[in-house]
């Protein structure tokens, strides 16, 4: 039996969107500090970590940000994991990971079979593999993971990901399934699409 796959629910703005993950119990929540129409500033977050169970990771989503917005984020608490969504070199990621022990998600768009930067891939403690253009709503190629040489760290499968689809992302066993758009209606987290997906997720045992 293998572990049991996760579920990251991403894009979190309203109070009621981390209800939701209270209730169907998430595993990670994500908040988005870059530019978006799920954008949050700190003090928006800071107000939803508060209401979040405990036993939920809130991750916080930069692009290209300044190393010390996301040490303030970690400093105030109001992340947990660190996702790096933007095009980070090895020398930031290097020095992020020695100014703090909070766990780094690197996300890398998949697009060819020569899209991963495997240095980058060794610095940090989780991979997230999405659409070129994160946040798109659409999925790449899930078939090039087969033909990719898939670094030696648990990866989350992102990208277009929605209750449509979400059996065949189930199957390709990744550590984790990360959902932001599969889970709206007209532009907001829907309870049912939300409990529809993690139901289907946590049904799933391992192999």
């Amino acid at each position: 039996m293998g572990a049991r796959l996760k579920i990251k629910t991403c894009g979190l703005f309203r109070l009621e969107d981390i209800e939701y993950a209270n209730i169907l119990k998430s595993d990670f929540i994500g908040f988005v500090f870059a530019k978006s129409k799920r954008e949050v500033d700190f003090t928006i977050a800071k107000k939803l970590k508060s209401h979040l169970d405990s036993q939920i990771q809130a991750v916080g989503v930069f692009v290209n940000a300044p190393i010390n917005k996301i040490l303030e984020a970690i400093d105030l608490r109001i992340i947990d994991i660190v996702q790096l969504h933007g095009n980070e070199s090895i020398e930031f990621i290097s020095n992020l990971k020695s100014k703090t022990n909070a766990k780094i998600i690197y996300a890398i768009g998949i697009n060819n079979e020569n899209s991963i930067d495997y240095t980058k891939c060794d610095l940090v403690d989780f991979l997230l593999f999405d659409n070129i253009k994160g946040g798109s709503g659409e999925s790449f190629d899930w078939n090039l993971l087969s033909k990719i040489k898939l670094p030696n760290k648990p990866y989350f499968l992102a990208g277009g990901i929605n209750i449509n689809n979400i059996q065949k992302a189930i199957a390709l066993h990744p550590y984790g399934i990360d959902v932001s758009g599969g889970l709206e209606s007209n532009g907001y987290k829907d309870f049912y699409k939300m409990k529809t997906i993690i139901t289907q997720v946590r049904q799933n045992k391992g192999v």
